[in-house]
């Protein structure tokens, strides 16, 4: 399964960016090396950038892997209902309102790094035991058609688009 086989009605064309941004490969290999990427990335932060904000308002590092986890979270409960083939409509979500609840910027670098691993590796169970067919079941998520694989793939570019953030503005 590769990002070539998603449809463009699989998911709402406000993912387009993170789809396009995920590259040629296997959606499950390209998700394990996510994984690797991101963990070795977060663990090469000088502890001073943990708590640095390019702007007011804008999230820390450790806002920022605490916001790819709980988006993961949220995405796996997603892919899960659909691989099920349940049609139930799944509502929204404001990312912006799970930051302060989340108490990131209490945490250590290492504690919000394993939360990321043990995280993705329930994302990474969950894809493998999962047959081919179920992968393109459509749901709908917070009013668009979505699928199991578009969400694998969104996973991907979504964490590719915060670590390019933080490369950019904060490095």
């Amino acid at each position: 399964m590769t990002v070539q086989d998603i449809q463009p009605d699989e998911y709402n064309p406000y993912y387009k960016t993170y789809i396009d941004k995920v590259g040629d490969g296997d959606l499950l290999e390209l998700l394990y090396k996510r994984q690797e990427i991101t963990t070795k990335f977060f663990k090469s932060l000088d502890e001073s950038k943990y708590l640095y904000r390019y702007a007011d308002g804008k999230w820390t590092p450790l806002e920022i892997l605490q916001h790819i986890i709980d988006t993961e979270r949220i995405f796996y409960y997603r892919a899960l209902r659909f691989a099920r083939m349940d049609a139930t409509p799944l509502i929204g979500f404001e990312h912006n309102d799970y930051i302060n609840p989340s108490r990131a910027n209490n945490k250590s670098m290492p504690q919000i790094i394993k939360e990321y691993d043990v995280e993705r590796q329930h994302s990474l169970v969950l894809f493998q035991s999962l047959e081919e067919d179920v992968f393109s079941f459509k749901g709908t998520a917070n009013g668009s058609a979505m699928t199991a694989r578009a969400i694998a793939a969104i996973m991907i570019g979504h964490e590719k688009h915060h670590i390019e953030v933080i490369k950019e503005r904060y490095l």
